[in-house]
């Protein structure tokens, strides 16, 4: 069962997010950089069908020569190899990351004779959450695709597996064929933490770093905004016997009274 894992790096997570002066990208000079939440539960759910069924994981990542930093993190939870598409400093938008990342898959099968089993994505990134890499990617490889996903059942025997998304009414499962590709949301696992041993590892290993010709995009970004803030706001229920009624109105829409 080999598993491949697409990863973005990206702020991390908590990080207070500046703009450029001109509005059109994000300042980068003071922040982190980490895989987001999503994709840490892809890299750990790829070790784990690696260990339980056999085979490798592969983490891949477009972006620039730093994102190699991201791809040892994902070795030093356990995964086997790490593929650095280097695009250059600039932010590529999800058409262009798409385009990348199908040219890279294709070399790696190429060299290697074999298909991936599995794609995995995190279901979106956690700086834009553009939500279409994952899609775009499967659907030009020709996979079959979903989204949201926090359960992963594999039948190896049968060439299938069974994918679960909670959804308001339930559960939703879908089950395809091998190969196949999904966008793993948190909550799916809980990734572990690198071991000293998978750190020195990490750091010794030879990162693969493929050049793609990246097509011209029809996307274009007119500019970024950072959201409003939001502040909780005190409100006053009432003194005394007076607040009874508003208190109790309270737990009532919170479901305890």
């Amino acid at each position: 069962m080999n598993v491949l894992v697409c990863v973005k790096r990206v702020p991390g997570t908590g990080s207070t997010i500046l703009l450029t002066d001109d509005g059109m990208d994000v300042d980068t000079r003071h922040l982190g950089f980490t895989i987001g939440p999503h994709e840490e539960c892809a890299v750990e759910e790829a070790i784990r069908i690696a260990a339980d069924h056999g085979g490798q994981v592969t983490v891949l990542t477009v972006g620039p020569a730093e994102a190699a930093e991201q791809l040892r993190d994902a070795l030093s939870m356990g995964a086997d190899h790490a593929v650095l598409v280097d695009t250059g400093p600039g932010e590529l938008d999800p058409e262009a990351t798409a385009d990348a990342l199908v040219q890279a898959v294709r070399q790696l099968q190429d060299e290697a004779g074999a298909r991936f089993d599995l794609v995995l994505f995190g279901n979106e990134s956690a700086d834009a959450g553009h939500y279409q890499v994952g899609v775009r990617v499967a659907c030009e490889l020709g996979l079959p695709m979903v989204g949201g996903v926090k359960g992963v059942e594999l039948d190896t025997d049968a060439g299938t597996v069974r994918w679960r998304r909670p959804v308001a009414a339930g559960v939703e499962v879908y089950e395809s064929s091998l190969p196949a590709a999904a966008g793993v949301a948190e909550g799916l696992n809980l990734p572990r933490y690198p071991s000293m041993r998978g750190r020195l590892r990490a750091m010794k290993a030879v990162i693969t770093t493929l050049h793609v010709d990246v097509a011209p995009s029809g996307l274009r970004k007119t500019g970024l905004r950072r959201p409003a803030e939001e502040r909780p706001a005190t409100v006053v229920l009432g003194s005394g016997a007076d607040s009874a009624g508003a208190v109790v109105d309270v737990l009532e829409e919170l479901g305890v009274a």
